[in-house]
Protein backbone atom coordinates (compact mmCIF):
# COMPACT_ATOMS: atom_id res chain seq x y z
CA UNK A 1 0.00 0.00 0.00
CA UNK A 2 2.94 2.61 0.49
CA UNK A 3 4.48 1.45 -2.50
CA UNK A 4 1.09 2.42 -4.30
CA UNK A 5 1.16 5.68 -2.12
CA UNK A 6 4.68 6.69 -3.25
CA UNK A 7 3.54 5.88 -6.60
CA UNK A 8 0.61 8.27 -6.87
CA UNK A 9 2.52 10.84 -5.05
CA UNK A 10 5.39 10.99 -7.62
CA UNK A 11 3.30 10.68 -10.15
CA UNK A 12 1.59 13.43 -8.99
CA UNK A 13 4.78 15.90 -8.63
CA UNK A 14 5.96 14.41 -11.56
CA UNK A 15 2.85 15.89 -13.71
CA UNK A 16 2.81 19.10 -11.75
CA UNK A 17 6.06 20.38 -12.74
CA UNK A 18 7.10 18.37 -16.07
CA UNK A 19 6.41 19.18 -19.79
CA UNK A 20 6.58 15.93 -22.22
CA UNK A 21 8.99 14.40 -19.54
CA UNK A 22 11.15 17.07 -19.12
CA UNK A 23 11.45 19.41 -16.14
CA UNK A 24 10.11 22.79 -15.96
CA UNK A 25 13.16 25.56 -15.50
CA UNK A 26 12.99 28.02 -12.95
CA UNK A 27 11.40 30.60 -14.61
CA UNK A 28 8.34 28.48 -15.93
CA UNK A 29 7.88 26.94 -12.72
CA UNK A 30 7.71 30.47 -10.95
CA UNK A 31 5.10 31.52 -13.43
CA UNK A 32 3.14 28.67 -12.88
CA UNK A 33 3.33 29.28 -9.37
CA UNK A 34 1.94 32.53 -9.89
CA UNK A 35 -0.67 31.68 -11.86
CA UNK A 36 -2.19 29.01 -9.64
CA UNK A 37 -1.94 31.13 -6.80
CA UNK A 38 -4.09 33.97 -8.51
CA UNK A 39 -6.30 31.54 -9.66
CA UNK A 40 -6.99 29.97 -6.53
CA UNK A 41 -7.54 33.67 -5.15
CA UNK A 42 -10.38 34.18 -7.14
CA UNK A 43 -11.77 30.38 -6.78
CA UNK A 44 -12.15 31.19 -3.21
CA UNK A 45 -13.63 35.05 -3.99
CA UNK A 46 -16.25 33.55 -6.37
CA UNK A 47 -16.92 30.28 -3.33
CA UNK A 48 -17.74 33.30 -0.97
CA UNK A 49 -19.71 35.29 -3.54
CA UNK A 50 -21.54 32.57 -4.57
CA UNK A 51 -22.10 31.17 -0.84
CA UNK A 52 -23.98 34.33 -0.14
CA UNK A 53 -26.37 34.79 -2.81
CA UNK A 54 -28.81 32.52 -1.45
CA UNK A 55 -30.18 34.56 1.86
CA UNK A 56 -28.63 33.67 5.12
CA UNK A 57 -31.22 33.00 8.51
CA UNK A 58 -30.65 36.23 9.89
CA UNK A 59 -31.47 38.19 6.20
CA UNK A 60 -34.63 36.27 5.82
CA UNK A 61 -35.31 36.68 9.12
CA UNK A 62 -34.18 39.82 9.98
CA UNK A 63 -36.67 40.53 13.51
CA UNK A 64 -35.61 37.18 14.87
CA UNK A 65 -32.30 38.53 17.07
CA UNK A 66 -34.26 41.51 17.91
CA UNK A 67 -37.29 39.76 18.63
CA UNK A 68 -36.22 37.26 20.63
CA UNK A 69 -33.82 39.55 23.05
CA UNK A 70 -36.98 41.64 23.59
CA UNK A 71 -38.84 38.56 25.10
CA UNK A 72 -35.99 36.97 27.09
CA UNK A 73 -35.01 40.92 29.30
CA UNK A 74 -36.62 41.09 32.29
CA UNK A 75 -35.71 44.59 33.21
CA UNK A 76 -39.44 46.62 33.24
CA UNK A 77 -38.29 49.49 30.74
CA UNK A 78 -37.97 46.83 27.82
CA UNK A 79 -41.12 48.03 26.12
CA UNK A 80 -39.58 51.75 26.10
CA UNK A 81 -36.43 50.55 25.06
CA UNK A 82 -37.70 48.50 22.08
CA UNK A 83 -40.20 51.61 20.95
CA UNK A 84 -36.77 53.41 21.01
CA UNK A 85 -35.09 50.95 19.00
CA UNK A 86 -37.91 51.21 16.77
CA UNK A 87 -36.36 54.85 15.25
CA UNK A 88 -33.55 54.87 12.51
CA UNK A 89 -29.84 55.71 14.35
CA UNK A 90 -29.39 57.49 10.85
CA UNK A 91 -31.89 59.87 10.12
CA UNK A 92 -29.52 60.96 7.00
CA UNK A 93 -31.10 57.39 5.85
CA UNK A 94 -34.80 57.56 4.38
CA UNK A 95 -35.04 54.28 4.21
CA UNK A 96 -37.75 53.07 6.35
CA UNK A 97 -37.44 49.42 8.54
CA UNK A 98 -38.91 47.55 5.70
CA UNK A 99 -37.46 48.99 2.68
CA UNK A 100 -34.41 47.55 4.04
CA UNK A 101 -35.63 44.41 5.19
CA UNK A 102 -37.15 43.84 1.64
CA UNK A 103 -33.30 45.48 0.43
CA UNK A 104 -31.85 41.91 1.04
CA UNK A 105 -33.68 40.19 -1.27
CA UNK A 106 -32.05 42.39 -4.51
CA UNK A 107 -29.94 40.23 -6.38
CA UNK A 108 -30.51 37.28 -4.07
CA UNK A 109 -32.47 34.07 -3.89
CA UNK A 110 -34.92 33.25 -1.45
CA UNK A 111 -37.68 35.34 0.75
CA UNK A 112 -37.83 37.73 3.52
CA UNK A 113 -40.37 36.73 6.25
CA UNK A 114 -43.12 37.90 5.83
CA UNK A 115 -43.83 38.07 9.70
CA UNK A 116 -40.89 40.30 9.75
CA UNK A 117 -41.99 42.48 6.86
CA UNK A 118 -45.31 42.76 9.23
CA UNK A 119 -42.96 43.64 12.17
CA UNK A 120 -40.93 45.82 10.10
CA UNK A 121 -44.37 48.04 9.09
CA UNK A 122 -45.30 48.05 12.98
CA UNK A 123 -42.03 49.79 13.02
CA UNK A 124 -42.17 51.96 10.58
CA UNK A 125 -45.67 53.28 11.96
CA UNK A 126 -43.30 54.60 15.24
CA UNK A 127 -41.54 56.83 13.79
CA UNK A 128 -43.52 60.17 13.57
CA UNK A 129 -42.81 63.12 14.81
CA UNK A 130 -44.71 63.06 18.43
CA UNK A 131 -42.87 60.01 19.19
CA UNK A 132 -39.50 61.13 18.12
CA UNK A 133 -40.33 64.35 20.37
CA UNK A 134 -41.12 62.61 23.15
CA UNK A 135 -38.09 60.40 23.00
CA UNK A 136 -35.96 63.61 23.02
CA UNK A 137 -37.53 65.06 25.71
CA UNK A 138 -36.44 61.83 27.59
CA UNK A 139 -32.80 62.01 26.60
CA UNK A 140 -32.87 65.35 27.16
CA UNK A 141 -33.98 64.97 31.11
CA UNK A 142 -31.34 61.76 31.04
CA UNK A 143 -28.61 64.13 30.15
CA UNK A 144 -29.14 66.45 32.89
CA UNK A 145 -29.68 63.66 35.36
CA UNK A 146 -26.28 62.29 34.39
CA UNK A 147 -24.59 65.61 34.80
CA UNK A 148 -26.49 66.25 38.46
CA UNK A 149 -25.19 62.87 39.72
CA UNK A 150 -21.28 63.81 37.99
CA UNK A 151 -21.63 66.64 39.54
CA UNK A 152 -22.45 64.76 43.16
CA UNK A 153 -19.61 63.11 42.98
CA UNK A 154 -17.17 65.61 42.66
CA UNK A 155 -19.00 67.76 45.98
CA UNK A 156 -18.77 64.11 47.81
CA UNK A 157 -15.18 64.01 47.47
CA UNK A 158 -14.40 67.88 48.25
CA UNK A 159 -16.61 67.23 51.01
CA UNK A 160 -14.77 64.28 52.71
CA UNK A 161 -11.73 66.77 51.92
CA UNK A 162 -13.57 70.20 53.74
CA UNK A 163 -14.21 67.63 56.36
CA UNK A 164 -11.22 66.51 57.80
CA UNK A 165 -10.00 70.31 56.94
CA UNK A 166 -12.22 71.11 59.47
CA UNK A 167 -11.53 68.69 62.18
CA UNK A 168 -7.53 69.68 61.82
CA UNK A 169 -8.42 73.35 62.50
CA UNK A 170 -7.22 74.39 59.05
CA UNK A 171 -7.75 78.15 58.35
CA UNK A 172 -10.89 77.78 55.05
CA UNK A 173 -8.82 80.44 53.37
CA UNK A 174 -5.90 77.70 53.45
CA UNK A 175 -8.20 74.97 51.85
CA UNK A 176 -7.37 73.95 47.88
CA UNK A 177 -11.33 72.96 48.13
CA UNK A 178 -14.17 75.16 46.36
CA UNK A 179 -17.18 74.47 48.43
CA UNK A 180 -17.45 74.30 52.11
CA UNK A 181 -18.31 71.37 54.47
CA UNK A 182 -22.16 72.58 55.07
CA UNK A 183 -22.51 74.31 51.31
CA UNK A 184 -21.45 71.07 49.94
CA UNK A 185 -24.38 69.11 51.84
CA UNK A 186 -27.17 71.84 50.56
CA UNK A 187 -25.39 71.52 47.28
CA UNK A 188 -26.04 67.50 47.31
CA UNK A 189 -29.68 67.88 48.35
CA UNK A 190 -30.59 70.38 46.20
CA UNK A 191 -29.46 67.95 42.91
CA UNK A 192 -30.81 65.16 44.54
CA UNK A 193 -34.34 66.68 44.83
CA UNK A 194 -33.55 67.81 40.85
CA UNK A 195 -32.81 64.30 40.15
CA UNK A 196 -35.60 62.83 41.58
CA UNK A 197 -37.84 65.79 39.84
CA UNK A 198 -36.44 64.71 36.52
CA UNK A 199 -36.69 60.99 37.43
CA UNK A 200 -40.67 61.26 37.34
CA UNK A 201 -40.65 62.97 34.93
CA UNK A 202 -39.10 60.94 33.23
CA UNK A 203 -41.40 58.39 34.37
CA UNK A 204 -44.42 59.81 32.89
CA UNK A 205 -43.07 60.58 29.35
CA UNK A 206 -42.84 57.03 29.22
CA UNK A 207 -46.00 56.27 30.24
CA UNK A 208 -47.35 58.36 28.29
CA UNK A 209 -44.85 56.98 24.92
CA UNK A 210 -46.12 53.53 25.46
CA UNK A 211 -49.92 54.88 25.22
CA UNK A 212 -49.75 56.24 21.64
CA UNK A 213 -51.73 54.19 19.67
CA UNK A 214 -48.68 53.37 17.16
CA UNK A 215 -46.96 51.63 20.29
CA UNK A 216 -49.40 49.80 21.85
CA UNK A 217 -49.98 48.41 18.20
CA UNK A 218 -46.71 47.36 18.02
CA UNK A 219 -46.30 45.82 21.59
CA UNK A 220 -49.31 43.85 21.11
CA UNK A 221 -47.98 42.55 17.86
CA UNK A 222 -44.64 41.24 19.46
CA UNK A 223 -46.22 39.91 22.20
CA UNK A 224 -48.17 37.80 20.24
CA UNK A 225 -46.05 33.97 21.12
CA UNK A 226 -48.38 32.53 17.86
CA UNK A 227 -45.92 34.92 15.91
CA UNK A 228 -42.53 34.54 17.37
CA UNK A 229 -42.64 30.68 17.34
CA UNK A 230 -43.50 31.17 13.30
CA UNK A 231 -40.32 33.40 13.08
CA UNK A 232 -38.28 30.87 15.61
CA UNK A 233 -38.97 27.72 13.26
CA UNK A 234 -38.73 29.60 10.40
CA UNK A 235 -34.99 30.49 11.41
CA UNK A 236 -33.90 27.31 13.22
CA UNK A 237 -34.93 25.26 9.99
CA UNK A 238 -33.12 27.81 7.54
CA UNK A 239 -29.88 27.90 9.99
CA UNK A 240 -30.34 24.12 9.98
CA UNK A 241 -30.02 24.11 5.94
CA UNK A 242 -28.04 26.98 5.66
CA UNK A 243 -24.83 24.81 5.75
CA UNK A 244 -26.58 22.21 3.16
CA UNK A 245 -27.67 24.99 0.81
CA UNK A 246 -24.27 26.84 0.44
CA UNK A 247 -22.11 23.69 -0.40
CA UNK A 248 -24.84 22.91 -3.18
CA UNK A 249 -24.44 26.44 -4.56
CA UNK A 250 -20.48 26.00 -3.84
CA UNK A 251 -20.75 22.49 -5.69
CA UNK A 252 -22.11 24.10 -8.48
CA UNK A 253 -19.11 26.68 -9.42
CA UNK A 254 -16.65 24.16 -9.22
CA UNK A 255 -17.99 21.32 -11.08
CA UNK A 256 -18.15 22.68 -14.20
CA UNK A 257 -14.46 23.76 -13.84
CA UNK A 258 -13.46 20.62 -12.31
CA UNK A 259 -15.28 18.72 -15.29
CA UNK A 260 -13.94 21.24 -18.33
CA UNK A 261 -10.34 21.03 -16.76
CA UNK A 262 -10.17 17.35 -16.80
CA UNK A 263 -11.65 16.91 -19.84
CA UNK A 264 -9.08 19.70 -21.19
CA UNK A 265 -6.20 17.49 -19.47
CA UNK A 266 -7.28 14.21 -21.17
CA UNK A 267 -7.69 16.16 -24.62
CA UNK A 268 -4.37 17.53 -24.26
CA UNK A 269 -2.70 14.55 -23.13
CA UNK A 270 -4.22 12.28 -26.20
CA UNK A 271 -3.15 15.26 -28.32
CA UNK A 272 0.49 15.20 -26.70
CA UNK A 273 -0.26 19.09 -26.24
CA UNK A 274 2.36 19.28 -23.35
CA UNK A 275 2.26 22.75 -22.04
CA UNK A 276 -1.84 22.73 -21.83
CA UNK A 277 -1.67 18.98 -20.30
CA UNK A 278 0.48 20.73 -17.11
CA UNK A 279 -1.92 23.98 -17.31
CA UNK A 280 -5.03 21.98 -17.30
CA UNK A 281 -3.44 19.77 -14.29
CA UNK A 282 -2.47 22.26 -12.38
CA UNK A 283 -6.53 23.81 -12.80
CA UNK A 284 -8.00 20.63 -11.79
CA UNK A 285 -5.49 20.59 -8.74
CA UNK A 286 -6.51 24.03 -8.05
CA UNK A 287 -10.13 23.60 -8.10
CA UNK A 288 -9.99 20.39 -6.59
CA UNK A 289 -8.70 21.71 -2.89
CA UNK A 290 -11.02 24.22 -2.07
CA UNK A 291 -13.94 21.62 -2.94
CA UNK A 292 -12.48 18.87 -0.61
CA UNK A 293 -11.83 22.20 2.40
CA UNK A 294 -15.56 23.11 1.85
CA UNK A 295 -16.99 19.54 2.28
CA UNK A 296 -14.62 18.93 5.23
CA UNK A 297 -16.08 22.08 6.12
CA UNK A 298 -19.47 20.92 6.15
CA UNK A 299 -18.97 18.08 7.83
CA UNK A 300 -17.87 20.35 10.33
CA UNK A 301 -20.93 22.24 10.83
CA UNK A 302 -23.74 21.10 8.39
CA UNK A 303 -26.69 18.72 8.55
CA UNK A 304 -24.36 15.35 8.92
CA UNK A 305 -22.78 17.12 12.27
CA UNK A 306 -26.25 18.14 13.43
CA UNK A 307 -27.49 14.49 12.80
CA UNK A 308 -24.08 13.21 15.17
CA UNK A 309 -25.02 15.81 17.71
CA UNK A 310 -28.34 14.99 18.44
CA UNK A 311 -27.42 10.89 18.22
CA UNK A 312 -24.88 11.62 20.85
CA UNK A 313 -26.89 14.46 22.76
CA UNK A 314 -29.89 11.34 23.03
CA UNK A 315 -27.69 8.87 24.00
CA UNK A 316 -24.34 10.06 25.96
CA UNK A 317 -26.07 13.57 27.24
CA UNK A 318 -23.99 16.37 27.18
CA UNK A 319 -20.53 14.51 26.78
CA UNK A 320 -19.95 16.50 23.55
CA UNK A 321 -16.17 16.12 23.20
CA UNK A 322 -17.44 12.80 21.86
CA UNK A 323 -18.04 13.72 18.45
CA UNK A 324 -14.43 14.55 18.12
CA UNK A 325 -14.20 10.77 18.49
CA UNK A 326 -16.70 10.14 15.85
CA UNK A 327 -14.89 12.43 13.59
CA UNK A 328 -11.35 10.82 13.94
CA UNK A 329 -13.12 7.84 13.28
CA UNK A 330 -15.05 8.86 10.74
CA UNK A 331 -13.23 11.21 8.54
CA UNK A 332 -10.65 8.61 7.56
CA UNK A 333 -13.16 5.71 6.63
CA UNK A 334 -15.04 8.85 3.83
CA UNK A 335 -11.00 9.36 3.07
CA UNK A 336 -10.81 5.40 2.71
CA UNK A 337 -13.88 5.19 0.42
CA UNK A 338 -12.79 7.81 -1.72
CA UNK A 339 -9.73 6.08 -2.65
CA UNK A 340 -11.20 3.30 -2.65
CA UNK A 341 -14.00 5.05 -5.22
CA UNK A 342 -11.39 6.67 -7.23
CA UNK A 343 -9.35 3.48 -7.52
CA UNK A 344 -11.45 0.78 -8.35
CA UNK A 345 -14.02 2.81 -10.49
CA UNK A 346 -12.49 6.55 -11.82
CA UNK A 347 -8.72 5.51 -12.12
CA UNK A 348 -9.08 1.83 -12.83
CA UNK A 349 -6.31 0.80 -14.26
CA UNK A 350 -7.70 -2.15 -16.14
CA UNK A 351 -10.86 -0.04 -16.85
CA UNK A 352 -8.11 2.49 -18.55
CA UNK A 353 -5.65 -0.12 -20.10
CA UNK A 354 -8.73 -1.68 -22.17
CA UNK A 355 -9.11 1.82 -24.38
CA UNK A 356 -5.22 2.75 -23.97
CA UNK A 357 -4.32 -0.93 -25.72
CA UNK A 358 -7.42 -0.06 -28.58
CA UNK A 359 -5.52 2.98 -29.54
CA UNK A 360 -1.92 1.88 -29.76
CA UNK A 361 -1.49 4.32 -26.37
CA UNK A 362 0.78 3.92 -23.20
CA UNK A 363 -0.93 1.73 -20.88
CA UNK A 364 0.33 4.02 -18.06
CA UNK A 365 0.31 7.82 -19.38
CA UNK A 366 -1.96 7.25 -22.60
CA UNK A 367 0.63 9.12 -24.83
CA UNK A 368 0.63 8.01 -28.35
CA UNK A 369 3.12 5.01 -28.80
CA UNK A 370 4.06 2.45 -32.01
CA UNK A 371 2.50 -0.88 -32.31
CA UNK A 372 4.78 -3.75 -29.92
CA UNK A 373 6.87 -0.92 -28.65
CA UNK A 374 8.01 -2.78 -25.20
CA UNK A 375 8.34 0.73 -22.91
CA UNK A 376 6.66 4.02 -23.59
CA UNK A 377 8.99 6.68 -25.15
CA UNK A 378 7.40 8.96 -22.48
CA UNK A 379 7.04 7.70 -19.63
CA UNK A 380 9.29 4.70 -19.74
CA UNK A 381 6.62 2.63 -18.63
CA UNK A 382 6.98 -1.28 -19.03
CA UNK A 383 3.57 -2.59 -21.36
CA UNK A 384 3.72 -6.16 -20.95
CA UNK A 385 3.56 -8.85 -18.76
CA UNK A 386 4.21 -12.75 -18.68
CA UNK A 387 1.23 -14.72 -19.69
CA UNK A 388 0.98 -17.90 -16.67
CA UNK A 389 0.05 -20.43 -18.87
CA UNK A 390 1.69 -19.90 -22.35
CA UNK A 391 4.61 -17.74 -20.95
CA UNK A 392 4.03 -15.32 -23.95
CA UNK A 393 3.98 -11.71 -23.34
CA UNK A 394 0.45 -9.84 -22.95
CA UNK A 395 -0.77 -6.39 -21.96
CA UNK A 396 -0.86 -5.66 -18.16
CA UNK A 397 -3.65 -4.82 -16.96
CA UNK A 398 -5.78 -6.84 -19.55
CA UNK A 399 -8.07 -9.84 -18.62
CA UNK A 400 -7.01 -11.94 -20.69
CA UNK A 401 -3.51 -12.96 -22.88
CA UNK A 402 -3.60 -12.08 -26.23
CA UNK A 403 -1.94 -15.57 -27.32
CA UNK A 404 -3.72 -18.28 -25.41
CA UNK A 405 -6.73 -16.34 -23.91
CA UNK A 406 -6.02 -17.80 -20.71
CA UNK A 407 -7.52 -15.51 -17.76
CA UNK A 408 -4.36 -13.39 -16.07
CA UNK A 409 -4.17 -13.60 -12.35
CA UNK A 410 -3.41 -9.55 -11.46
CA UNK A 411 -1.54 -10.68 -7.92
CA UNK A 412 0.78 -12.90 -9.99
CA UNK A 413 0.84 -10.43 -12.74
CA UNK A 414 1.96 -7.57 -10.47
CA UNK A 415 4.96 -9.40 -8.95
CA UNK A 416 6.32 -10.35 -12.21
CA UNK A 417 5.75 -6.81 -13.44
CA UNK A 418 7.65 -5.60 -10.45
CA UNK A 419 10.43 -8.46 -10.75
Amino acid sequence: MFARIRQISNQFFSKSRTINNEPLNRISLIVIILIDIFILINVFTGLDDISRWHLSPSQAYPCYSEWQNYRTQTTKDKNYEIVKQSLPLDSSNPASHTQRYEQAEADHLGKVSSTCLQYAEYKDKINNSKIQQTIKAIDKKQIQISNLKQANNQIRAQYDSTLLEKIAGQPRGQSINQVGAEKAQVQLQQNNLKISQLESEISLLKNELLTFPESVNFLAFIQKGNEFRTVEQGYQQADFWYPSIQLIFQSLFLLPLIFIALLVHQFSQRRGAGLISLISWHLLVIFFIPFILKIFEFLQIGVIFQFIFDVISAVLGRLLFLISYVYILLIPLIGFGIIKFFQKIVLNPKLQAVSRVQKSRCVNCARKIRLNDAYCPHCGYYQYVECQNCHNLTYKHLPHCKHCGSLQDDAGASLQSAD
